[in-house]
């Protein structure tokens, strides 16, 4: 097998292991009502049951970074996708609240240990082509999201059973995901890559600017899962029906946004991609806190897709270029602050929104958002170019993505 194909075979298994992630955790959480109606969980305890499974994942992300060290990314990544799925087949299949949270927390745990050696994957492969692909792999999480929110809808429209509606994509995406896995290109596991190494001595220093933009960045995410159907309903006066759309409008411009965004990167460089968006988005949460109606909210909500979706994927390729001897340490240190963002986001939105008001608190991630600007540098500065003027000169000898592969 050539090294072109076998990077593009390595592209197309890990972008369908994004996709496989992104149904996976929009089936659980677009079923948390139902969850709770079927194992009696309390309002008051509801929150407790959620807050574990980013707790658990920050834990399980901790591990994996010394855990990759042994065996590799793929590896983990091979395993801990079969047991996401599994887990959450689980928690359709109990019947008893220790039953929720045990299969919860198994979902935590292996979601933890799944968010991070893929993202160390997407940037071990990222390096290896030697352009930007990392809103690529992204965008087919955000492409799985939709699909696995249109299919947990049908089986809410048709009153299926939590089971009897995780069954067929368990079935259908666990022995695609784990034959996937055979091809995925683990850099270590080929000795091409630089041996991996602790951050060293301030390392988390440089680090904590790129913590800072993920936890920000989930904040805006969150803010919108969780508030936005309530916000077009409650605050401008939508209709019950209008207000599910907020979401779906959400995470559609989320995929087009990561599915172009590479183009950016190529041509405008990280810094600048990131910048533009980080605007974008606080445009957005602006547009939402002042509209007069829901749909000038809708307008903010699109822009508010547009803007952050290139966030993340961008952050996590920053961490590997500032770190190329340490990119699992780097990156698994990151992501926990994922899971700090999406801890934070929801209830604070939700105590301003209680004590103050919902268009007052809409400026709150917005103005966190921005914080993003301040550490805009840490995108593309010196020592961290890859991906930028490297790219542009890596073009002609690097695999051209854009033909062959599945065009994840």
């Amino acid at each position: 097998m050539t090294e072109d194909v076998r990077l593009r075979r390595g592209r197309g298994s890990l972008g369908f292991s994004f996709f496989v992630q992104g149904v996976t955790f929009a089936l659980l959480v677009t079923r948390i009502p139902a969850i709770q109606d079927r194992y009696g969980i309390s309002d008051g305890l509801l929150p407790a049951f959620l807050a574990a499974v980013p707790i658990l994942a920050g834990v399980s992300s901790v591990a994996t970074e010394h855990l990759v060290k042994r065996v590799g990314p793929a590896a983990v990544l091979r395993w801990a996708q079969p047991l996401v799925l599994l887990a959450l087949l689980g928690v359709g299949a109990g019947s008893q609240m220790w039953h929720a949270a045990v299969a919860l927390g198994a979902f935590g745990l292996s979601v933890g240990a799944l968010d991070a050696s893929m993202n160390m994957l997407g940037v071990s492969l990222q390096r290896a082509y030697g352009r930007s692909i990392m809103l690529g792999f992204h965008a087919a999480y955000s492409l799985g999201g939709i699909l696995g929110a249109s299919a947990a809808w049908a089986g809410a429209h048709w009153h299926l059973s939590l089971f009897t509606s995780y069954l067929p994509a368990v079935v259908v995406l666990l022995p695609l995901a784990f034959h996937g896995s055979r091809f995925y290109v683990d850099q270590k596991g080929q000795g091409t890559e630089l041996p991996e190494k602790g951050l060293g001595t301030g390392g988390f220093r440089l680090l904590l600017p790129l913590c800072m933009v993920m936890a920000c960045a989930y904040i805006g995410d969150s803010t919108v899962s969780n508030w936005s159907a309530k916000y077009l309903q409650d605050v401008l006066g939508s209709s019950e029906q209008l207000a599910t759309v907020p979401y779906n409008v959400y995470m559609v411009t989320t995929l087009i946004g990561r599915a172009v965004g590479d183009l950016g990167v190529r041509r405008f460089g990280a810094v600048a991609v990131v910048r533009i968006g980080t605007v974008v988005a606080a445009g957005g949460f602006a547009v939402v806190a002042a509209a007069p109606g829901a749909w000038t909210g809708m307008l903010g909500f699109t822009l508010l897709g547009i803007g952050l979706c290139v966030i993340v994927p961008q952050t996590f390729a920053a961490a590997g270029r500032l770190f190329p001897g340490a990119s699992d340490t780097a990156i698994a240190r990151l992501n926990i602050f994922n899971y700090v963002g999406f801890l934070i986001g929801s209830p604070l939105v939700g105590g301003i929104g209680d004590a103050w008001s919902y268009r007052g608190a809409m400026l709150v991630p917005m103005a966190l958002v921005l914080v993003t600007l301040f550490h805009a540098r840490s995108f593309g500065a010196e020592g961290a170019r890859y991906g930028v003027g490297h790219e542009r000169r890596a073009g002609d000898r690097a695999v051209d993505v854009g033909r062959g592969g599945n065009g994840v």
